[in-house]
């Protein structure tokens, strides 16, 4: 299932579960989990994007891993809310994942993840150069946040 309602991904998903939140980029994935409560996400590592098999090898050992339920993905839209190439990249990449793990896929809008990924490293006096190695990865974390702030709060 993929879908980009939060009250259908809940649906889905009616006992929680650790969620995997990921920020697809052309050349990176940044990656994040949450708690099983969907009270917090974590930054996690940053994966050097490579060919699907590649990619789906190395989402799979942390979805067996961390008995991850969910995916959240990124949805790169435009500030007008149109859709261009980058979106239609995230929903190949989201109806591979639904077809690899057979999970709940939930698209959640991404328009300011980096930025404020950015913001809250800058804030933490990060360096430029360690900021570049975990900009994916926190931004991922900033949209799995968002994410289950809306499923845990109720305002679905």
């Amino acid at each position: 299932m993929i879908t980009e309602s939060a009250h259908d991904f809940s649906e889905a998903l009616p006992d929680g579960g650790v969620l995997l939140g990921l920020d697809l980029g052309t050349r990176t994935i940044g990656i994040a989990t949450c708690d099983a409560g969907w009270r917090f996400a974590t930054a996690g590592k940053t994966l050097g994007r490579g060919k699907w098999s590649r990619d789906r090898a190395v989402l799979g050992e942390l979805v067996k891993a961390r008995a991850i339920t969910g995916v959240v993905l990124g949805l790169p839209r435009n500030m007008d809310g149109s859709e261009g190439p980058r979106a239609q990249a995230s929903r190949a990449f989201a109806r591979n994942l639904a077809e690899a793990f057979a999970l709940p896929v939930l698209l959640w809008d991404e328009r300011w993840s980096t930025k404020s990924a950015e913001d809250a490293l800058i804030g933490q006096d990060i360096s430029r150069k360690k900021r570049a190695g975990a900009i994916d990865s926190h931004a991922a974390a900033v949209i799995l946040q968002g994410a289950i702030d809306r499923l845990a709060g109720g305002v679905i």
